[in-house]
């Protein structure tokens, strides 16, 4: 390997360089031959101690001759050298064989993986700070670097112009960027959408109580977001329009100073800033969330996607699968996190064993799922909907396989 280095290496490169390199192979080609010649004369000691002792526990009326015994020790050296050899090559083919795989080939082509992930997003946060990914692509060279983003459509945007490889967020904003000619790919979706993972939120002492309320008032929500879908579907659910609401368009970190001093009646908002420990500091109440919003079809009718760009999917399929693995690997790791906090709080408090036997179901499953039809005629539904209300200029077909990657790879060891 070193030595295809040094051809590759320009013309014009020194040769006192090139020749300390080569020296160097031919020192460590040395130094090997004289390491294993140390383990064969070291394995020749042993077999010989062994040797040794079963010659005293024989009858000492049967001696051997000299020559027999030395015949013995220098074979065994002998053996033990070409033991040593043998297991060397080996290892050796092992490495090359290894190296030659598609993955390694892959990652050699690449040398590096460019990955975006919005705040609050469980499964990559796992994945970033367990560095699951780095561990497994070390092997072959391949570094990791991760951008943090505000939102879905500002990480899609970075898939287009090329400044990350692969994302994931929800499956909103693809459609606003699809509508858009952005160049991603959809390649592979969460199986389940946290219930109370997205809210509308107002202030503590707001008169609003209900979903109705909402009529007239300005609402906050990031526009082309799951958020924005969120409050559509919202609305409808309570015979109200879009028109009847007056829509602030506002990233999350954004809105929330507006939110704090009352300068927006509602905020449309997903995990961080929902009900849970990260969000214990921030102000308002919820007046509803996906579970009453949609039920048990939360995690089809607002799921969250993976992305890549079009030459991840054409061009590094093994290095594509890794990915998703460790995605999977990472999210599988979180719902374990979860189900032993939440057997830890069941100890000293009372909790609805559903609660306890839907987080023992999804534990030992799959977190990732490949995107079916199923999923894709629901993110439709969304598109046709966006149409409708006029916000995407024209209707688009997210079934369409320049966007969407459809497999039945489980990503799975």
């Amino acid at each position: 390997m070193i030595s295809r280095f040094i051809n590759l290496l320009p013309r014009g490169t020194g040769q006192n360089i090139l020749q300390s390199l080569k020296a160097a192979i031919r020192r460590s080609a040395a130094y090997r031959f004289a390491v294993l010649f140390c383990i064969g004369f070291a394995a020749s000691l042993v077999l010989m101690a062994f040797d040794g002792l079963a010659v005293a526990a024989e009858s000492a009326n049967t001696p051997k001759d000299s020559t027999t015994r030395l015949l013995e020790t220098v074979g065994l050296f002998v053996g033990g050298i070409i033991f040593c050899i043998v297991l060397d090559r080996w290892f050796s083919s092992r490495s090359a064989r290894s190296s030659n795989t598609p993955l390694a080939e892959q990652a050699r082509r690449l040398k590096q993986l460019k990955i975006g992930y919005p705040e609050g997003m469980t499964n990559l946060e796992v994945l970033r700070t367990q560095g699951l990914l780095e561990t497994r692509l070390q092997p072959y060279g391949l570094s990791v670097t991760w951008t943090s983003f505000l939102s879905a459509s500002s990480l899609i945007e970075a898939l287009s112009n090329g400044t990350i490889d692969f994302c994931g967020g929800g499956g909103t904003a693809s459609i606003f960027s699809q509508a858009a000619d952005h160049i991603f790919v959809r390649v592979a979706k969460e199986k389940y959408t946290a219930p109370k993972g997205q809210a509308i939120l107002v202030p503590e002492d707001s008169p609003i109580q209900t979903l109705p309320d909402l009529k007239g008032k300005k609402i906050a929500f990031d526009k082309g977001s799951s958020a924005h879908y969120v409050l559509v579907r919202s609305l409808a659910k309570v015979g109200l329009d879009f028109n009847d609401i007056e829509p602030v368009y506002l990233t999350q970190p954004e809105a929330l100073p507006l939110f704090r001093r009352g300068e927006v009646d509602a905020w449309v908002i997903w995990v961080p800033y929902t009900a849970t420990q990260t969000r214990s500091a921030y102000p308002g109440r919820s007046i509803a969330d996906l579970e009453s919003i949609f039920g048990d079809k939360a995690s089809i009718e607002v799921p969250t996607y993976y992305y890549a760009i079009p030459e991840i999917v054409r061009d590094y399929p093994d290095l594509l699968k890794v990915i998703l693995e460790e995605v999977n690997e990472a999210g599988a790791w979180a719902k374990r996190q979860e189900l032993e906090a939440v057997q830890r709080m069941a100890q000293n408090h009372e909790i609805d064993p559903s609660i306890l036997e839907t987080l023992q179901q999804r534990s030992a499953e799959r977190a990732i799922i490949p995107i079916d039809d199923q999923s894709l005629t629901a993110l439709q539904h969304q598109a046709n909907v966006f149409r409708d209300l006029n916000l995407i200029p024209e209707r688009v077909n997210v079934q369409d396989g320049t966007y969407s990657l459809q497999t039945k790879q489980n990503w799975t060891y």
